[in-house]
């Protein structure tokens, strides 16, 4: 028998002040379109908001359905779309935060395991890794500087 041992490293924020000026900005407009989240059923509202290569800002909120597999996290409605517009751009930066309409939301909180599925795909297609900033609706941002550190164990086109 062998042993494996895995570590993660973060950057933790207190407070989105303390954020650089770039992923301010990016964490406010993911704030805004959070609002737009259609979350009925969840009361739990998640908004992203992605920067690519090409200066482009592409925003995304969760899309609940009555049928709940139908329905779509932020993180891929923002990825898919940029997939979809921007086929060429790469993903370089992502801001996502959370809040609930029953509990404030003060943990950062990070993405699915969809989500992180999803992400993993462009990381690996893009050759490029994705910072990802993560946070509740109040407190500390984490930042992490690859989907590795979130899916160590990554399934991709290599095994297929």
């Amino acid at each position: 028998m062998k042993e494996i041992t895995i570590t993660t490293q973060f950057k933790v924020y207190e407070s989105i002040q303390e954020l650089p000026n770039d992923i301010q900005d990016l964490m406010k407009q993911a704030v805004e379109v959070r609002k737009n989240a259609y979350a009925p059923y969840s009361k739990f509202r998640v908004g992203v908001a992605i920067f690519l290569d090409n200066g482009k800002i592409v925003l995304g909120s969760n899309q609940e359905n009555a049928a709940y597999p139908s329905g779509l996290c932020a993180e891929r409605v923002a990825i898919f779309y940029a997939g979809a517009v921007y086929p060429e751009a790469k993903i370089l930066k992502m801001a996502i935060t959370a809040a609930s309409d029953t509990n404030q939301t003060t943990a950062p909180i990070p993405p699915c395991g969809s989500c992180r599925q999803s992400i993993a795909e462009y990381e690996i297609k893009q050759e490029n890794p994705i910072e990802i900033y993560f946070m509740g609706e109040i407190g500390a941002i984490y930042k992490s500087d690859s989907l590795k550190n979130l899916l160590p164990f990554m399934f991709d086109k290599k095994f297929l």
